[in-house]
């Protein structure tokens, strides 16, 4: 296989492997967007998984599951074809420092989470319609339908509703996984903790993964999505 190959291989393996991941984790995402959206009150989480059981049944825990796709074959796909491609312009055996890579990272991010916006919104709107009074519910059929209606009904412009925070949240996970990702990958190989393999790629990825989640956290970059979203 030729490198440009390989290059169009990791595209489609980062994207699919997203949408993999928002299969499995969409009941989760699901919960914490109804936990940050309450109005009044305080509801546990044992509740809220009650509370949509009863309403919607086990399918309604993937409510949305749709957009989140679309978000992650936009969003992903984007941000890690961009940064892949960006290091491929430097020579090989030229170890970039952790601030060219975050830069890069941070590029690649702003792209993505741009381009994603549109999913994240329609996501946002499918996970949180079963809230609403069944009058007020904007009963998308799926992302798509979402997306159109939203052109349709709101104008175009409103589809990036949000893209400002969007953006922003983006390059910080995008900073936060890739770039993090590959110098906790280097700096483990390099003291000899660890083979250039599937345990170190694990490892660097839970941690990688684990430093974006808390730093977006803290950020509250959800809450003010969430705000633009409707």
């Amino acid at each position: 296989m030729n490198k440009r190959e390989d290059r169009i291989e990791r595209w489609y393996f980062g994207g699919l492997a997203a949408m993999g991941a928002a299969c499995c984790t969409h009941p989760l995402d699901l919960l914490k967007v109804h936990l940050q959206t309450q109005q009044t009150g305080k509801i546990t989480i044992s509740q809220t998984v009650i509370k949509i059981f009863k309403s919607d049944g086990f399918f309604g825990f993937y409510n949305g599951l749709s957009a989140s796709l679309l978000r992650q074959l936009t969003y992903s796909t984007t941000r890690f074809g961009i940064y892949g491609t960006l290091k491929k312009q430097f020579p090989e055996d030229q170890v970039l420092p952790f601030y060219q890579k975050a830069a890069l990272a941070g590029l690649s991010g702003a792209f993505g989470g741009f381009v994603g916006t549109p999913g994240d919104l329609v996501n946002v709107r499918m996970q949180n319609d079963i809230k609403l009074p069944p009058a007020e519910r904007r009963n998308y059929k799926h992302a798509l339908d979402g997306v159109f209606r939203i052109i349709r009904e709101e104008g175009f412009t409103k589809i990036f509703n949000g893209a400002t925070m969007a953006t922003t949240r983006a390059i910080v996970m995008t900073i936060g996984q890739l770039s993090f990702y590959d110098q906790l990958k280097q700096m483990i190989i390099e003291y000899g903790y660890g083979k250039d393999n599937e345990y170190t790629h694990f490892f660097s990825s839970f941690c990688a993964a684990s430093i974006a989640t808390m730093v977006c956290l803290k950020c509250f970059f959800d809450r003010y999505i969430f705000l633009f979203s409707f």
